[in-house]
């Protein structure tokens, strides 16, 4: 005769609720080869654009930039915030932190029957340039956000110790990197920098002649 004991009626519907949990998280990211295929504009100058949102925010590791563009590529806005180390990566988690952010320094365009801003994201993260699973759920919070935005969704760029690398385009280079310091500005700049995180155009004309040099 054998005993045995039957899954309680409360481990079973936990052991569910994670396998669900995960099976969501899942489905909440995307994958290099699907972001390729998501008609993602691209970016004219994106050294110019890593190095000028790098000069203002001074990302370090677990912080995210957030940056809408208008469409001559000059800055309209932008915001950083530290991703908690609690959050799983979940792009529903990822979309709610951005959205919050979009929502904070600029008005929406969900009136407009096409985009005209488009919205990048800088990630700067540890490990090397290679896609991970918090990287597909950063790209499909972004994504999302920018639908419930009325904004265009643009690329997405992860600054590691390796340097800058623009997901899904093969693009990148050395600097700035996740170890490099802000780029000296001169000081007419430097005021644009302890100002709120919306700025205009101007000071991006100006963070751009500083990264050209």
């Amino acid at each position: 005769m054998t005993f045995g004991f039957a899954p309680s009626t409360a481990t079973s519907t936990a052991a569910s609720s994670v396998s669900a949990d995960s099976v969501n998280r899942l489905a909440r990211m995307l994958e290099p080869a699907e972001w390729a295929s998501a008609g993602i504009p691209l970016l004219g100058s994106p050294r110019e654009v890593v190095s000028g949102l790098h000069s203002r925010h001074r990302p370090t590791p677990a912080t995210a930039v957030v940056a809408v563009l208008d469409h001559e590529e000059r800055l309209t806005a932008s915001a950083s915030f530290a991703r908690r180390a609690s959050v799983a990566a979940d792009g529903w988690e990822f979309r709610n932190a951005l959205l919050a952010q979009l929502r904070r320094v600029i008005p929406h365009d969900l009136r407009r029957r096409t985009p005209v801003r488009t919205a990048v994201l800088l990630y700067c993260r540890d490990g090397d340039e290679r896609w991970t699973e918090e990287d597909g759920a950063w790209m499909w919070g972004l994504r999302d956000a920018c639908t419930l935005h009325g904004l265009r969704c643009g690329a997405y760029i992860t600054l590691t110790r390796g340097g800058w690398q623009v997901l899904g385009e093969g693009r990148g280079g050395r600097r700035p990197s996740s170890l490099s310091e802000p780029a000296l500005l001169a000081d007419a700049v430097a005021d644009h920098l302890t100002a709120p995180t919306r700025s205009g155009g101007g000071a991006v004309e100006a963070l751009r002649r500083t990264a050209a040099r």
